[in-house]
């Protein structure tokens, strides 16, 4: 599984144009410069920005050169919690604060810059935007009241609710401000925000520094709470010793302008706001497949045993790679493994897992490349093989992620009538797809029948691999935590049925069954496989328990029943493994798998021990 956090590691070769950001922060030299990091959700923007912060670090100063100190504000997190404006305005103001007190200089600049800071944050919890004020539009909020009941007693007069009222709602404004300001009423809200951007430009003078400020997660924030965010940054845009670095989905700001503004239409207007405030605009680049293979592998490779030096090693020599994919250098299975040398193998059956998915997961029109949504799919996916595992299900990773994406992108009822047609064919087969696939692939004309007929199916078909030949039974199983796969498997027949109660409730009867068992359809075996399998994993002891009786009387009148068993009993904890159940499985003909699997843990001693004798007695099945 994969964390869904940002990152310093680059995964998606990022690191050259992050690098091309810090290079035009750093030729600034002082001048103030604003750029906007642009890109959908999930495309990497808050990694993207990560990798900048880096690589500005990284870069060696020459002598008399100014440093560069950063602040980090992520406006979601404030959200519902306090104003963003204002928000940001203290964290500035307080990362200044902290360098000059630990620089010894310009500590009193700080606090004065606090002060207004504050003097600000008041006015806006007495609902007196500075932009009203300074153009005379009507105030809201506490004040508005105040002036609210002057009108009340002008129209009214003076009686005694009106001043109980009165009363009240003065003392609201004075709990408001107290405490963050001294009373400054000759100055104006234009004053104290020019005075306040030149007490910022003086501090960043004496201090020696340029100032980097890094703003990520604004598209995740409500229109409102995006726009007081960019209104904070104009305060402080455009100063020497600047730069600020805006990482957002474009669309998601031209939602927030429009609404604030109204619910204006006109494209031109709201690009121009955010125009406005950029100077140098980014898009962090969209995953081709190379890109995509890449960036599985390497989340694989992050979840291998391998140690933190060898990974770092392999990450370095994938991305080399992937800047020379231009001169048809490829990122696959067998470039990664001259990387390192022995590459483990369920490592390099992982490279095989992200070479067959990196094209399904770059065109496949509901994840596009998106590495959010391939990390989120990989977990999904991750989670449905370990049940396949787990359940003796052998399920193709590939047919799975097919079957997941449609789940995922496709029409609901489409997708059930998929589930119904594999329900009700013998062999678990959507014979009907194979028409369909072909012509698809093809590049014909398909005349699709509803609910089949959205285009997301068409470019669904023609993804590898083709699934009208492949038995769909297994995938759907493990899958039912989004859908019931009702089949006629489940609809046992009387006879199938009446065994089934007899083999739960009396399990050590299953022999006597055995003739009975025989007459059963293997579809309905299967079935009985299943709840027989659920009942055993309440198992604490793997002796003899009697549900085993039942389990090896079904698997030897169903022989791919015993490979369900195995696969079952190979996965039972060591601890819960006793000696007498190894003379009992010894003759099964998967006997051997599994006391080999056995025999690698650790087992007790008395176990070992019995499964050596049944090797040297060659008492078990070859």
């Amino acid at each position: 599984m994969w964390h869904d956090n940002e990152t310093e590691r680059d995964f998606l070769n990022f690191s050259g144009v992050a690098d091309t950001v810090a290079e035009i922060v750093v030729q600034a030299r002082g001048r103030p410069v604003s750029i906007g990091v642009s890109g959908s959700w999930g495309i990497g923007k808050s990694s993207m920005i990560k990798l900048i912060r880096a690589s500005v670090a990284a870069r060696p100063l020459p002598a008399g050169e100014r440093q560069f100190v950063f602040v980090e504000f992520n406006a979601w997190l404030y959200q519902g919690y306090d104003d963003a404006r204002a928000a940001l305005m203290d964290v500035i103001a307080s990362k200044l604060e902290a360098e000059a007190a630990a620089r010894a200089t310009a500590v009193d600049k700080t606090k004065a810059l606090l002060k207004r800071v504050n003097w600000l944050r008041a006015a806006k919890l007495v609902a007196v935007p500075a932009i009203s004020l300074a153009l005379g539009l009507p105030p809201t909020g506490l004040v508005g009241d105040v002036i609210g009941l002057g009108r009340r007693a002008f129209d009214e007069g003076l009686g005694g609710n009106l001043a109980k009222d009165a009363e009240a709602a003065a003392g609201k404004v004075a709990d408001a401000a107290g405490g963050l300001l001294d009373p400054k009423p000759d100055e104006s809200p234009p004053k104290q925000i020019q005075a306040l951007r030149d007490s910022f430009e003086d501090i960043l003078e004496e201090l020696g520094i340029t100032l980097v400020v890094l703003i990520d997660d604004l598209d995740r924030c409500l229109p409102e709470t995006t726009i007081s965010t960019l209104e904070a940054i104009r305060l402080f845009l455009f100063l020497k010793n600047t730069a600020f670095v805006i990482a957002a989905d474009n669309d998601m700001i031209k939602h927030a302008v429009r609404k604030h503004f109204g619910g204006i239409q006109d494209d031109l207007l709201v690009t121009n706001y955010f125009d406005k405030l950029i100077q140098v605009p980014i898009r962090v680049p969209p995953l081709g497949t190379q890109e995509v293979r890449a960036y599985m592998m390497l989340l694989f490779v992050e979840n291998s045993v391998l140690d933190g030096e060898i990974q770092e090693k392999i990450r370095v020599g994938i991305c080399n790679q992937l800047r020379r994919t231009w001169e048809g250098k490829r990122v696959d299975r067998a470039f990664v493994q001259t990387l390192h040398d022995p590459m483990p193998d369920e490592l390099i059956g992982k490279f095989d897992t992200a070479d067959r998915l990196a094209p399904l997961m770059t065109t496949a029109s509901g994840i596009a490349g998106n590495p959010r949504l391939i990390k989120r799919f990989l977990n999904a996916l991750s989670i449905r093989m370990s049940i396949s595992t787990a359940q003796g299900v052998g399920v193709d990773e590939a047919v799975l992620a097919k079957l997941m994406l449609f789940e995922r992108l496709g029409d609901t009822k489409a997708y059930a009538s998929l589930i119904s047609a594999v329900g009700a064919s013998e062999s678990g087969k959507p014979a009907f797809l194979g028409e369909w696939e072909e012509a698809a692939n093809a590049g014909k004309e398909l005349d699709l029948p509803s609910p089949w007929n959205a285009p997301f199916v068409r470019e669904w078909l023609t993804l590898p691999p083709a699934l009208a030949e492949v038995d769909l039974r297994g995938a759907l199983y493990v899958s039912r935590e989004h859908v019931a796969l009702v089949t006629s498997e489940d609809r046992l027949s009387s006879e199938a049925a009446e065994l089934l109660t007899a083999l739960l409730q009396n399990p050590e009867m299953a022999a006597r069954l055995k003739p009975r068992l025989q007459t059963v359809q293997r579809l309905e075996t299967a079935v009985i496989m299943d709840r027989l399998l659920e009942k055993a994993r309440q198992e604490q002891e793997w002796g003899v328990p009697p549900i085993l009786e039942a389990c090896l009387a079904l698997s030897e009148v169903d022989p791919p029943q015993g490979s369900r068993l195995a696969a079952f009993l190979a996965e039972r904890p060591a601890a819960q493994v006793k000696p007498n159940i190894v003379p009992k499985i010894a003759d099964q003909p998967w006997a051997r798998g599994v006391l080999e699997k056995w025999d690698g843990l650790d087992v007790s001693r008395p176990v070992k021990n019995a499964i050596k004798r049944t090797f040297e007695n060659g008492n078990v099945a070859i």
